[in-house]
């Protein structure tokens, strides 16, 4: 099976490829040359816990529960 690679260098991965790779969408994958120069495609290893960018890091961590015209008083100079 064959597949066109776009002009930003994207290509799909067939269904019955990702099936059998256990592939869902979002997963990262892998592109390994073996020693034949052919391209192998795995799921990537999970090595460590991926870092939680900044605002998944700071969610939730909040303590004061502010009201919306109290939050936009404050961010005006109003109060």
């Amino acid at each position: 099976m064959s597949t066109t690679l776009t002009i930003k260098g994207q290509i799909t991965i067939p269904k019955h490829i990702r099936d059998a790779l256990g592939l869902k969408p979002g997963m990262p994958v892998d592109f390994v040359v073996n020693d034949e120069g052919q391209v192998v495609i795995q799921p990537a290893a999970v090595t460590a816990k991926r870092k939680a960018n900044r605002f998944e890091a700071a969610r939730g961590q909040a303590d004061v529960k502010w009201r919306t015209q109290e939050l936009m008083a404050l961010l005006r100079g109003e109060a």
